[in-house]
Formats: C-alpha cells, sequence, structure tokens
C-alpha cells in the first residue's frame, strides 16, 4: 500500500500504540460511596452536604467505613476542632486526610468543585498508585516521543493524506484523532531550509483534560478526574506532569496557540512564524529605511502615543500583513515608536536577563580591546533568534549614525535611547537600575559602532 511503501522510505515514524493499561486501571478504580449521616448535625459548615458526620472519633469513622470500599464521610477533628478531615476507605483501610476550602475543596494540589469529584480523582489516583507503582516509575524509560520522526518528514501532503491517526488500543476506546493533532503537526512541518534552527523549551501548564487522553511523551494514558497533566502552551503537546521533565526543548509553537505579537516571548514567536527574525523588527526597519533615515532626531522623537498603539494592534491583529506605509502612518516617528515598543515590551529582553551582567561588567572594562572582547563574550550568551534579531537592529542603527549629520543621531544617542529599551536589570533595587542605566547606554553604544566586527 501508498501508507506502506510510504513509512518504509521512512522508517523513523512508527504511528504510536497508545497503551491502555493505566486507562484499563482507572476504570477498576473503586467508586465513591457517600456515607450520610441520619441525624441533624449542629455547626455543619454551609460547603458540605449529608456526608459530614460533626465530632466524631477515628474509631467511630473507622466502623461507619467498613461496609465498602470507597465509603467516605467528613468530620470535624477531635484533636484541632475547627477542621475538618476526609475519612475514606481504601484497601480495606481507613485513610484520613486534612479537608481545605477556599472556594473549592482539596486535600493537595488539585481543587475540586465538590466533595464527590475529590473522592473520585483520589480514588483513582490511589489505586492506580498502588497498583502500578512500578509500572509508572518506568513510564518514561521508553518513550514514543523519541521515535516519531517529527521533523525528519518533508513530505507534508503524503504524510496528511495517508498517516493513519491512531492504532485501536485493545480493551479500551481509541483516542480520537485529534489527541495525536501536536504530534502530527511535527511530524508535518517542513524544515525551511532558510530559517535557523531555534531551541526552545515548552510553555507548560497543568491543564484539566475533558476525555479520555493519553500522554504524547510515553503514549500512557492521563488519569484522574482533573489536572491529569500538562500541555504546552505555545504547541499544544499534551503530557505527563513527570514526562514533561524528559521532553526535548523542541517546541514548534502552532499559531493558533499563539495569539499576538506583541508581548510574545521572541524565540515562541520566531519559530510560530518560522522566520528568522520578529516580522515586526524586519517591516518596520525595512519601511523607516525605505522612507530613508535622515529624519532629524529618528528615534529620540516619539511619535503619537495612540497611533503607536494601532500599529501594535494591527501587528497583533494581521501579523505581516499589517499595512504601516506612509499611506497609513505617514510620520516616521509612529513607525520607529512601534518598533522601540516591540523590544519594551518583551517578556524576556532582546539582551536577556541572564546575558544582562556579563554585559555590565563588558561596559565597566576600561582596555577597549578587552572591553570589545568581553561584549563578544555576553553576546554568546544570548539565545539564537535574540542574537540574530540584535544584530540586524545593530546593522540598522549603525546606518542610521551613518546620517548623523541630517538626523543628529549618533551611537551615543542611540545607546541613550536603546540602552534601557533592549536590556532590563533582573530584579535589581531601584539604586543599582538607576546607575546601570549609563552602563546600558555604554553597551549599545559600543555594539553600534562595532557590529561589524561582533556579528
Amino acid at each position: 500500500s501508498v501508507v506502506h511503501s510510504f513509512f518504509e522510505d521512512h522508517d523513523e515514524y512508527r504511528p504510536p500504540v497508545w497503551k491502555s493499561y493505566l486507562y484499563q486501571l482507572q476504570q477498576e478504580a473503586p467508586h465513591p460511596r457517600r456515607l450520610t449521616c441520619t441525624c441533624e448535625v449542629d455547626n455543619r459548615p454551609k460547603y458540605y452536604g449529608r456526608e459530614y458526620h460533626g465530632m466524631v472519633s477515628r474509631e467511630e469513622a473507622d466502623q461507619l467505613l467498613s461496609v465498602a470500599e470507597g465509603s467516605y464521610l467528613i468530620r470535624e477533628s477531635q484533636r484541632q476542632p475547627g477542621t475538618y478531615t476526609l475519612a475514606l476507605r481504601f484497601g480495606n483501610q481507613t485513610k484520613n486526610f486534612r479537608l481545605y476550602h477556599d472556594g473549592k475543596h482539596f486535600v493537595g494540589e488539585k481543587r475540586f468543585e465538590s466533595i464527590h469529584d475529590l473522592v473520585t480523582d483520589g480514588l483513582i489516583t490511589l489505586y492506580i498508585e498502588t497498583k502500578a507503582a512500578e509500572y509508572i516509575a518506568k513510564m518514561t524509560i521508553n518513550p514514543i516521543y523519541e521515535h516519531i520522526g517529527y521533523t525528519t518528514l518533508n513530505k507534508e501532503p503524503t504524510l496528511k493524506k495517508h498517516l493513519p491517526v491512531c492504532k485501536e488500543v485493545p480493551d479500551g476506546p481509541a483516542p480520537q484523532g485529534e489527541r495525536l493533532t501536536s504530534l502530527v503537526r511535527r511530524a508535518t512541518l517542513k524544515d525551511n531550509v532558510h530559517t535557523t534552527k531555534y531551541e526552545k523549551v515548552h510553555n507548560f501548564k497543568v491543564h484539566t483534560f475533558r476525555g479520555p487522553h493519553w500522554c504524547e511523551y510515553c503514549a500512557n494514558f492521563m488519569w484522574g478526574l482533573i489536572a491529569q497533566g500538562v500541555k504546552c502552551a505555545d504547541c499544544g503537546l499534551n503530557v505527563h506532569k513527570q514526562c514533561s521533565k524528559m521532553v526535548p526543548n523542541d517546541c514548534k509553537p502552532d499559531l493558533k496557540h499563539v495569539k499576538k505579537v506583541y508581548s510574545c516571548d521572541l524565540t515562541t514567536l520566531v519559530k510560530a512564524h518560522n522566520s528568522k527574525r520578529p516580522m515586526v523588527v524586519d517591516m518596520c526597519i525595512q519601511e523607516i529605511e525605505s522612507r530613508g533615515v535622515q529624519s532629524e532626531g529618528l528615534y529620540r522623537i516619539s511619535g503619537f502615543s495612540d497611533l503607536i498603539e494601532d500599529v501594535k494592534l494591527a501587528f497583533d491583529r494581521d501579523g505581516e500583513k499589517a499595512d504601516i506605509s506612509v499611506n497609513v502612518y505617514e510620520d516616521i516617528n509612529i513607525i520607529t515608536g512601534a518598533l522601540k515598543l516591540y523590544f519594551r515590551d518583551l517578556p524576556i529582553p532582546l539582551i536577556t536577563y541572564d546575558a544582562y551582567p556579563r554585559f555590565m561588567e563588558a561596559a565597566k572594562i576600561t582596555d577597549p580591546d578587552k572591553r570589545l572582547e568581553a561584549h563578544h563574550e555576553g553576546l554568546k550568551l544570548l539565545p539564537p533568534a535574540h542574537c540574530e534579531t540584535l544584530c540586524y537592529l545593530m546593522a540598522h542603527l549603525k546606518r542610521v549614525t551613518q546620517n548623523d549629520k541630517d538626523n543628529l543621531m549618533n551611537a551615543e544617542n542611540l545607546g541613550i535611547v536603546f540602552g534601557p529599551t533592549l536590556m532590563r536589570a533582573p530584579d535589581l533595587d531601584a539604586m543599582t537600575a538607576l546607575n546601570d542605566i549609563r552602563y546600558q547606554r555604554q553597551v549599545v553604544e559600543t555594539l553600534i559602532k562595532n557590529e561589524d566586527i561582533l556579528f
């Protein structure tokens, strides 16, 4: 078959076989059985129901719960009145958990709308972690992740047409096609030969999956009722919390997750758009240079802030289709203002927090050759996408300084404007941050003047 011959040529790809063992265990887990109190209890907190038994001892609770596995009740602690305990029957023993409520119910990290949900999730977790402790410990040893040649498949149309989304899982429902969306997308992403490969860490956030979901790292079921795992907010990868620590830094952001251009991490943005640099930087610089860089006070004079905000919204809404031409924004200072705002809005500055101390040290060196060498060392600490963008910007600013007779913007003046725009002190006190401004200016000045040597 076509599929067979295609995969023979690309033997690094194997459609994942989802493992059903943990799914089956979740199906077998005991169900919650609420033990209701038959008499009226004084001072029952309004967020508990008839499962609240008031101040009963551990022994009494143990006796009451011995009727069935999964039975539960809530009692007020005798040792610490005003605190509450969830007593739960599991493995022929009564387990006691300190119970909290802050609008939601919780005994650990997970927060639940109802006690019933908390107990359901608790019984699933206890059952799976008791029955499969060894299995779970070894879950990350043979991941499917490494065998799905995400970036090795470049025949997008062939793959999309013939890729079997997932194999049938014996003794359990197969995950829906969409389970594999992020994996298939990764597998079909074309590697653009013109695009620099940038490493990017995943942006994992705890996530509640509706319906059964399988981990895209180890292929095992993600158990529990809520917060069963984590999801990458940038590329949509779904994995167990413990598997997330093993996933390589190969996030390929998906535009449907990356909603904006401004205030978005620089590496995330360029990977999502499969570009070398943020389109804001390229488009603004090209627009400025096409109009000529002779305008007096270029980058120093501020444009009208409402119109700068307008440019920002245009990029966030339309991306590279944003119209920033002279027909729409006649004043060049609006475009320079929008570019400066882009750099100011970056969550991690263009000269990153990690590289900041090295550049500060470099600026304080008096010997010119050593100072240049130290700046070069600082540049090595920047992520590739940051370094590429900085290089492009400095080459542009160098061209601006070559017209300083007209625009009155030499490297020193541009350093004053761009120092605090491109670098921010990582959590320093106000006084130190103030002292740093002088050195920030000098760093940018050095980078502009020596742009041809440093990059």
